[in-house]
């Protein structure tokens, strides 16, 4: 495959079963041979996505010692500020070209996961950050519910199956920002070669090149969304949980030619993440002689500990 499919959301919340079979059809075929769709028909209208934009430029205008007020130590990063060159992609020495923000899970009505997770990190110089923030997270969310809702179908599974397990997850939104280049960089790219922790990804940004996608056969592609679309990819514990039956496919953010150094860019990812106590066991319906269990058992919050270690972001 040498192309990103497209798919409409609006086709699977329709009352039309034609439609919406065959959204399940197409996005679980994509899931399986590439790892990632194009989706239009999401629940971010153009009004909240312009605001976020907004916002998120003028925290990173902000002069660097009123933004590392805002990075929290010993928190692996989880929420807040997270300054240039910090995280690294697994098994790479060289920091990724870029600053980013953490905004976390607004938990309702469960104590537990309220001490579990982080508290956010509220902007005072901004008024209109954090509410923006929280209204896109939400936004995405519900997003993410329905495309696990298609993707449980396609599974054999109950629709809902997902639900209680995405309810107050430990998903993040992650607005970041690859500033211009100033010079020849050694090894480092905006970010490295990488497959994604969570269950799925979605990510708003991803109109203009620099995004790349690795199929199959090990070719490099270019993933560009048009205007009203995200791109949505599996993530490692997804793949894990169907048994490599939905593909966790490796991307990268290339480097721009060098007459685009001078520009910045923005992308901003939702990583939908589980509740920590979910159960990442192989589902017996995707083993068979064909395909053995190929990953042991573990939980969401196990998987995502490891994988925070392996990034560089927390200390063992």
């Amino acid at each position: 495959m040498n192309r990103i499919p497209s798919v409409n959301l609006n086709d699977f919340t329709s009352d039309d079963i034609v439609k919406k079979q065959k959204f399940v059809a197409a996005i679980g075929k994509a899931y399986e041979e590439i790892g990632f769709v194009a989706l239009k028909g999401h629940f971010l209208d153009s009004r909240l996505v312009n605001d976020l934009y907004k916002e998120i430029k003028n925290f990173f205008d902000l002069p660097l010692e009123i933004k590392q007020k805002y990075e929290i130590e010993g928190i692996g990063g989880q929420r807040g500020y997270v300054s240039f060159g910090k995280e690294s992609a697994k098994g790479k020495k060289e920091g990724d070209l870029k600053e980013f923000w953490h905004f976390g899970q607004y938990v309702e009505n469960d104590d537990i996961l309220k001490k579990e997770y982080h508290e956010n990190v509220m902007v005072k110089e901004l008024p209109n950050f954090n509410k923006t923030g929280e209204q896109a997270y939400k936004m995405l969310e519900k997003t993410a519910k329905y495309v696990l809702r298609a993707l449980a179908l396609h599974l054999e599974l109950d629709e809902t199956y997902f639900d209680e397990y995405i309810k107050n997850g430990n998903s993040i939104l992650r607005p970041i920002h690859y500033p211009p280049i100033t010079e020849e960089p050694k090894e480092a790219v905006r970010a490295a070669a990488h497959g994604d922790i969570n269950l799925i990804t979605l990510l708003m940004g991803a109109q203009g090149k620099g995004l790349q996608v690795q199929n199959h056969i090990g070719q490099w592609i270019d993933a560009i969304a048009e205007p009203d679309e995200l791109m949505i990819n599996v993530g490692d514990m997804l793949s894990r949980h169907t048994n490599n039956k939905l593909k966790s496919t490796i991307h990268r953010v290339v480097n721009p030619p060098k007459e685009f150094w001078g520009k910045s860019r923005y992308s901003i990812p939702f990583f939908m993440h589980p509740i920590s106590a979910m159960k990442l066991d192989v589902l017996t319906s995707c083993v068979d002689e064909e395909h053995p269990k190929q990953f042991n058992n573990i939980t969401a919050g196990e998987f995502l500990n490891e994988r925070l270690i392996e990034l560089g972001l927390i200390k063992k």
